[in-house]
């Protein structure tokens, strides 16, 4: 059985209580999470440690409504410890909430931070919790961040259970593939707990206090790698348990019992799903040893992406649909209205009596002349009028009509109008939901006339990109609004699946969903034909699935030609 480490953890001290970021606020953003660390919940084992010899001053002494460079009102504190305090702030100027972390510029740990945000701030990956701003001013630093508040905290779903697989396997998948993505710019978190992941609305992760969380408390790492993915190893034990990992309870969670050791997941809870329980434990068990021993560890967030890559996708519970309610048949369509039940019952009925005829009294006899007079009247009126169109009509036949039929044979003639080769004005990359960049150096290959060459996008490890966005494209300039019939996209590499949108806007739009989709398609080479002709000036190819490439094992579109038509 591997042996346990804490190397990638904090494992606070909360005494049974719960943690206090889910009474400050179940959706925040980066900060809150860190007020249950309390005095002697330093991370043991390599790295991690914190600098115990600091002389740290108090935390500066604000109040709400404070105001930070005219812009940031303080609202709440939601954190105050080792020197510094966290808010919850509003940018009066953009007029959104906002997170802010506090410290005196003379905290020792002060020149740090700021470096560290700054860094972050440069990574620009929307997985992270953006910050904002990260400024020195009036004997303070401050670092502001992003306000999330549709999402909530991985600890707050924790507290309502363990996750259903599918559940769990985003949760591993996205964390990864995201801490993959920081490391390849040499950023680590090192303090990667239930409290640093939210959840949004839409079931997308997203991932706080990168390098910003562990400046603030001074922890370092021999080995980040490592460290980051021992963390995320231990969010998926936790997913799949709902215990945590170490003898320590920590975030609301209950330990493991003592003296046994690192146990696998499946054996934790009964119906863990057997490939996500494995793992955890490659990704927790880094020393060489695995629960089975049949696979190698994951020591990096890059191999433990490429681990979840590789086994088969686990697939959202199938829906469960209640049976209706048995239909009832009313009485009177079970044929007894207006008749006595049958059995013992009928005795005790009265028997109806038949209604009279109707109108049978003098005012209905007066009402039936009265519809009779009418009704010959109206006869009479539409005889005298159908004579008179009979008439009519007569008339008209001997008039010629060879002016009229000349005027319509001429309007439905106009209205056709051939095809033309549209050209193409301009083109750029389009990925508003990625970090903003997809290969832009060989756009101008989309148009030149060689069909060798071609526009490719980033490799991805899914044919959806990974599951983190709903495509990339690229978007064409046409110069002016213009009618646009047919668009032919030709791709290299294999079937890929693709939208056509449209905008007569003056400007590109920012999200994809301000294009107009007018049509889509899928394969090599695929004919984009909206219903009827669009009026345009911005076309948007947008790419919603791409091949598997052979040439580095990701998945990757190719786009080798685009030729509009009017």
């Amino acid at each position: 059985m591997a042996e346990r480490s804490t190397a990638a953890v904090d494992v606070a001290d909360n005494s049974g209580d719960e943690p206090l970021t889910a009474k400050a606020d179940e959706a925040t953003a980066d900060g809150t999470a860190e007020a249950q660390d309390t005095k002697g919940a330093d991370p043991d084992g390599e790295g991690g440690a914190r600098t115990s010899s600091e002389a740290v001053p108090a935390a500066p002494d604000l109040h709400s409504g404070h105001k930070l460079a005219r812009r940031y009102r303080l609202e709440e504190c939601v954190t105050r410890l080792d020197g510094f305090s966290s808010w919850r702030a509003v940018d009066e100027k953009l007029r959104r909430a906002v997170g802010v972390h506090l410290l005196p510029a003379d905290h020792p740990r002060a020149r740090s931070v700021l470096a560290a945000a700054r860094s972050s701030a440069l990574l620009g990956d929307p997985r992270f919790v953006q910050v904002l701003d990260a400024v020195e001013e009036d004997d303070l630093v401050y670092v502001v961040h992003e306000w999330l508040p549709d999402a909530t905290e991985l600890t707050a779903l924790l507290a309502a259970g363990p996750f259903e697989a599918h559940d769990a396997y985003q949760l591993v998948s996205q964390i990864s593939q995201a801490m993959a993505a920081a490391h390849r710019e040499g950023l680590s978190h090192l303090r990667l707990t239930p409290g640093a992941v939210l959840r949004s609305s839409t079931g997308q992760y997203r991932i706080r206090g990168l390098a910003v969380n562990a400046a603030l408390r001074g922890v370092t790492a021999q080995h980040p790698l490592r460290t980051d993915t021992e963390a995320i190893g231990a969010l998926l034990y936790a997913a799949l348990t709902r215990r945590w990992p170490y003898e320590s309870d920590a975030y609301g969670l209950t330990g493991l019992p003592k003296d046994l050791g690192l146990i696998p997941p499946d054996q934790v809870r009964a119906g863990v799903h057997r490939g996500l329980s494995e793992l955890a434990m490659r990704a927790l068990a880094n020393d060489g040893a695995t629960a089975s021993r049949q696979e190698q560890p994951c020591t990096t967030p890059d191999e433990l992406a490429k681990a979840v890559a590789a086994m088969p996708r686990v697939l959202p519970p199938e829906p469960v649909f209640a049976a209706p309610p048995e239909y009832q048949r009313t009485t009177y369509q079970q044929g007894n209205y207006g008749r006595p039940p049958a059995g013992p019952a009928a005795a005790t009925q009265p028997v109806m009596q038949a209604p009279p005829p109707p109108l049978q009294s003098r005012t209905g006899k007066v009402l039936k002349w009265a519809v009779s007079a009418l009704l010959i009247a109206a006869l009479g009126l539409g005889s005298w009028q159908l004579a008179e169109t009979v008439l009519d009509h007569g008339k008209d036949a001997t008039e010629p009509t060879t002016t009229q039929n000349t005027e319509d044979d001429s309007d439905d003639h106009k209205d056709v109008e051939p095809s033309k080769p549209v050209a193409i004005a301009g083109a750029q990359d389009y990925d508003p939901l990625g970090d903003g960049s997809e290969k832009p150096d060989s756009i101008k290959n989309l148009y030149d006339g060689d069909a060798t060459s071609y526009w490719p996008t980033d490799g991805y490890y899914t044919a959806d990109f990974g599951r983190l966005k709903e495509g990339v494209g690229v978007v064409l300039d046409l110069g002016k609004v213009q009618r646009v019939g047919k668009v032919d996209v030709s791709f290299l590499g294999g079937d890929t699946s693709v939208e056509l949108r449209a905008t007569d806007s003056s400007s590109i739009p920012q999200l994809p969903g301000g294009f107009t989709k007018v049509a889509h398609g899928s394969g090599t080479k695929v004919s984009l034909t909206p219903d009827k002709p669009v009026q345009a000036r911005y076309l948007l190819v947008w790419l919603t699935k791409v091949p598997y490439s052979s040439e580095d094992g990701k998945y990757r579109g190719k786009v080798s030609d685009i030729k509009i038509t009017s």
